[in-house]
């Protein structure tokens, strides 16, 4: 064989690896944007009718806004050059591009979904009460300037992936899920709670109008998280990467199924009888937890950051609404913000090549940590800022007829159920 034909079957063969990362890359994104799906059913089903469409309507929107705003000026901001360690280089409406191993409009519309999930986050922990026009800005600060800002720290080559130790989050448990999850919790304190929610010491629950709804979305996001995790490998192409994927699916549902017992259990425990919305969210929240390290623990481990995550759960939400009277109607601020900060400060412990349990110090769990912490406070102040701003000009909470009648004839004059 010629030295030409070698070189013809080697670009062969190099050009069928690309087209096959690039065909997962591209279905993983599609499912990961099926996760819309699943957390409009979710919020919907554990919210009250009047008030659906308000909630499948900004679910539509936060997609919409967050996609034209990450492709102007969101990416830059994640995926540019470095600039001092805090921010990427703007690249405005992508005209730069972005070079790696996949093409560049593949990366782009991988990292969309990914910035359109931490945006709708915040929509369930609000739910109920929140001006349409506001959330339709804020959603648009959170993809434009928030989320990239503290994503280019660390998946950008910005400061914390520059530590001696560097920051480790696979897919985005604090990139994503936590940064989501403490924007809801200033969105939340900032908007008070709903009318008739606590009396006092008092705290009246308020149920959703459809588990059955909810129970769909935790489905369709269980499903969409084997795009969320395996995905962020972001190839498929050769042995090492198929193993690699194989082993994140497996690691990711073991988290989920674990997570889902262990809030069984303890809301068995707890109130004498097994409840299915901690179960649902129990899952959420072994998800979660398992996105950062999904690539880097043990099946064992991913089991054993499930039902953390799902037991922290329990107590988690409890305690936010019976103590801190935050009322949050979908459990938003637990599941992604306290189980995403959780699951990263637990890759310090569990990661087979750097964790603490495994022999190898301490080293890991400290940037988890300085991590988890930087990103939180970057995120805890730019959301109070710009809830602040929203409150005292546009305005961020409904009047309290619209409030109490339904959002959805009021707000968008159609209703879900005729």
């Amino acid at each position: 064989m010629d030295e030409v034909t070698l070189t013809t079957l080697a670009e062969s063969a190099a050009d069928m690896a690309r087209s096959i990362d690039t065909l997962w890359v591209l279905v993983t994104a599609a499912l990961v944007f099926f996760m819309q799906a699943g957390f409009a059913l979710v919020e919907a089903g554990f919210t009250r009718s009047k008030n659906m469409v308000n909630i499948l309507y900004k679910n539509l929107m936060d997609f919409s806004v967050g996609s034209v705003v990450f492709w102007i000026i969101g990416f830059g901001l994640m995926f540019g050059s470095d600039i001092s360690g805090f921010i990427g280089s703007p690249n405005l409406f992508f005209k730069d591009g972005w070079e790696g191993g996949i093409p560049a409009e593949a990366f782009l519309i991988f990292q969309t979904v990914f910035a359109a999930t931490a945006a709708t986050i915040v929509s369930g922990a609000m739910a109920e009460r929140t001006e349409f026009k506001s959330y339709l800005l804020f959603s648009l600060v959170i993809t434009a300037v928030i989320y990239p800002i503290s994503g280019h720290w660390i998946w950008g080559g910005g400061w914390l992936s520059q530590l001696a130790t560097p920051f480790h989050d696979f897919a985005g448990s604090t990139v994503v899920h936590m940064v989501g999850g403490v924007v809801a919790l200033t969105g939340t304190l900032a908007l008070g709670p709903r009318i008739g929610k606590y009396n006092g010491k008092k705290v009246n629950a308020i149920p959703g109008h459809n588990l059955g709804f909810g129970a769909l979305g935790v489905f369709i996001l269980w499903l969409g998280w084997f795009g969320f995790n395996p995905g962020s490998q972001l190839a498929a192409s050769g042995s090492a990467n198929s193993i690699a994927i194989s082993h994140i699916f497996v690691t990711t549902n073991l988290a989920a199924a674990a997570g889902a017992l262990a809030a069984t259990i303890i809301s068995w425990m707890r109130w004498r009888k097994p409840s299915l919305s901690f179960a649902l969210n129990g899952a959420l929240a072994g998800l979660v937890g398992i996105t950062a390290g999904c690539a880097v623990v043990t099946a064992s481990g991913a089991v054993l950051i499930g039902l953390i995550s799902g037991a922290v759960l329990v107590f988690a939400v409890t305690f936010i609404d019976n103590v801190l009277h935050i009322d949050d109607p979908v459990g938003a601020i637990s599941v992604h913000g306290v189980c995403g900060a959780l699951g990263t400060i637990l890759v310090g412990l569990f990661s087979e090549s750097t964790g603490l349990f495994y022999g190898h110090g301490a080293a890991q769990l400290i940037t988890q940590t300085i991590g988890v912490a930087a990103v939180a406070a970057w995120t805890g102040v730019t959301g109070f800022i710009l809830f602040k701003i929203l409150k005292v000009t546009v305005g961020l909470r409904v009047p309290k007829r619209i409030e109490e009648e339904g959002l959805d004839v009021y707000e968008h004059g159609e209703s879900a159920y005729n």
